[in-house]
């Protein structure tokens, strides 16, 4: 399986998702330059990590959101491929118009870092699929500007359609509607979440929950 990671400026977390993604996928995967136009050949997945892309200047994501290479990733989730966006990734997503809402600065307004239990709403997506439906994870946070919104009718189309593919379980860390955590695009093929999967992927470091995402797309691309 081969996946690429989108680097930009700011990135603190590619590393951690590249990783995970060899660990899962046998392979370690291409890491693509945010002014990079195209992407490599033969891709199966694409992973937006987390991080402080360009500082997070203007609104968070918004800057990488207009990078040259996201034309590229774009054209490869609007053709089925499956993509990725963790934390500000997500929030990158969201700016590219590729996931809908908007991520908000925290109901706290303050920065929050610590574990988080998380109720699985779907298994029937790429990403989810080796996980049950009502399950619990833990996944850990940290980000300032997590806090997911939406107008009536995108929230009543997001729950409506099963596109809310994560979400807090006991207490909302950022005051999201809905205690949304994660959404997918209307295919399901594109998944943006604010915890980290890519940290909660080895057993040695603390949690291993977020393995079996990885697994999931490592099955996908199998199946």
């Amino acid at each position: 399986m081969k996946a690429a990671v989108i680097v930009f400026p700011g990135s603190n977390c590619d590393r951690d998702l590249a990783v995970a993604f060899r660990n899962a996928f046998g392979a370690a995967p291409a890491m693509v330059w945010h002014k990079d136009t195209a992407l490599p050949e033969g891709l199966d997945v694409i992973g937006v990590p987390g991080g402080f892309s360009f500082g997070d200047y203007l609104r968070c994501g918004a800057i990488a959101a207009r990078s040259p290479i996201m034309g590229a990733v774009s054209a490869f989730a609007q053709k089925g491929g499956p993509v990725l966006g963790i934390c500000n990734g997500f929030q990158v997503l969201i700016e590219a118009g590729l996931l809908p809402g908007a991520l908000m600065r925290n109901a706290g307004l303050a920065f929050i870092c610590r574990d988080v239990a998380l109720k699985v709403e779907t298994s029937a997506s790429p990403f989810t699929a080796e996980y049950r439906e009502g399950e619990t994870v833990t996944f850990p946070v940290a980000h300032h500007d997590g806090n997911f919104v939406a107008d009536a009718e995108t929230l009543a189309r997001l729950e409506g359609e099963g596109r809310v593919a994560f979400r807090y379980q006991g207490a909302n860390p950022n005051g999201s509607m809905n205690a949304i955590a994660g959404i997918l695009s209307e295919n399901h093929r594109v998944l943006g979440l604010m915890p980290h999967p890519e940290r909660a992927a080895d057993a040695a470091l603390g949690g291993a929950d977020g393995t079996r995402l990885f697994r999931s797309l490592a099955g996908a691309a199998v199946s």
